[in-house]
């Protein structure tokens, strides 16, 4: 994946990241929030038929107001389901809907459609509860990389997939290698002359299925994890059995007993510390980057408003944001300019005090804060980032330099 491709990747997860944290406040008076996942290869007119259904069943509820709430959520539903053609989007599609509370005894109708998460739904689940059924979403945007799974002894191979936190097996062998006895009166020597042989072509059937699989990918791929018992795995590696581009992909090798389908799980258990250090391993090597260039250097920024005065400026090469990052930015007039505010996501200020004009203004407009700094950057052809919070580096982006900072194309020479 390439670093526009996953600059747009992380943006679409930070969107769906707010939507779910918003959809996980709301709360329903009773059963009758509606949520519906929709998988790539469910049409959508089965879709239709079965929220029909559902609105029909939910006349027998007893209770008038969850009867009315959950029948108005299946009628949005359905509205919204008009626009779309026989196939769901590529990924597939969720969709909420239901009344929920808004304070004082009141209700508002909330319906939300989210496209093309970032992995394929994978079944059709229909939910009706008091809350929205957003983990299996949640779950999604922790999801990240795409390994490479190799397990095998002398006896088989199993070649697949880790897809963020799925395994998938997608090919197998099984070998011809005979047993360590020696056999039917063959000289000690020449059992073992062919038993070798036999291991070796076994070896490169493995790597053949590997590369078959991997090649395509390479440069989507983050890695690649091989496991099976001692001296196995080490003989596939140390051979260089492997496409020379995929050997050098290969992060570590890990002691594994079962070489079946299990053993896939079994390896990917294994490699947790090696997956955890991985996944944010982009993250620190651009954060080791910025402290560099703070300390030593002269092409760092940081804090909201110097990144965004270099935003605009069009001297941000890198822009970097902490993926906890909840701000918004309030923009007004003041004297016929531009003002922006850097506040709190649940800040609601009656009104606030221009720092350089010292007008009180009560009129504004409020937007979220990286949406703010990423339309800025995408205007600039600056790239943008988001950093874990999971190392050192990372924590003190989001607590000692507000969440915002940058690499400049050039150095300020101050």
């Amino acid at each position: 994946m390439s670093e526009s491709e996953q600059a747009q990747t992380d943006k679409q997860k930070y969107e769906y990241q707010k939507v779910i944290e918003e959809l996980k406040e709301y709360e329903g008076s009773g059963t009758q929030l509606v949520t519906i996942y929709v998988p790539p290869d469910r049409l959508i007119s089965d879709v239709v038929a079965h929220v029909t259904q559902e609105h029909s069943e939910a006349s027998n509820i007893k209770s008038k107001q969850t009867r009315t709430n959950v029948q108005d959520a299946l009628k949005s539903i359905k509205d919204r389901l008009k626009y779309y053609d026989q196939q769901p989007p590529e990924n597939g599609m969720v969709l909420f809907s239901g009344a929920v509370d808004s304070g004082g005894g009141r209700t508002e109708m909330v319906t939300e459609v989210l496209e093309n998460p970032p992995d394929p739904v994978q079944s059709f689940n229909y939910h009706c509860d008091s809350n929205f059924l957003t983990e299996p979403l949640a779950h999604m945007l922790t999801d990240k990389g795409l390994f490479g799974l190799i397990v095998l002894d002398r006896r088989e191979a199993n070649v697949g997939w880790l897809r963020g936190k799925r395994v998938e097996a997608v090919k197998s062998a099984s070998s011809l290698v005979p047993g360590k006895q020696r056999k039917g009166g063959q000289s000690a020597q020449r059992f073992a002359r062919l038993r070798l042989e036999a291991i070796d072509n076994f070896y490169q059937e493995v790597a053949g299925m590997a590369d078959d699989l991997f090649v395509p990918k390479r440069h989507d791929m983050n890695g690649i994890l091989v496991g099976g018992p001692s001296p196995t795995k080490d003989e596939f590696i140390d051979g260089d059995y492997l496409h020379h581009e995929l050997g050098d992909m290969v992060l570590d090798k890990f002691d594994v007993a079962y070489t079946d389908e299990s053993g896939l799980h079994d390896l990917v258990d294994s490699a947790e510390e090696v997956l955890a250090e991985h996944e944010v391993l982009q993250d620190k090597q651009v954060m080791e980057e910025f402290f560099e260039e703070l300390h030593d250097g002269q092409r760092a920024t940081y804090g909201f408003e110097p990144t965004r005065e270099n935003l605009i400026m069009g001297s941000v090469d890198r822009l970097l944001i902490s993926e906890d990052l909840r701000k918004d930015v309030l923009v007004y007039e003041s004297e016929d300019r531009e003002y922006v505010e850097f506040v709190d996501t649940n800040a609601q200020p009656d009104e606030i005090d221009c720092a350089e004009t010292g007008e009180t203004i009560t009129e504004w407009e409020r937007e979220d804060a990286i949406d703010h700094l990423i339309n800025i950057a995408e205007q600039r052809g600056t790239e943008t980032l988001f950093v874990s919070t999971d190392f050192e580096k990372g924590e003190q982006l989001l607590n000692a330099f507000g969440g915002v900072a940058g690499l400049l194309r050039y150095s300020t020479g101050v």
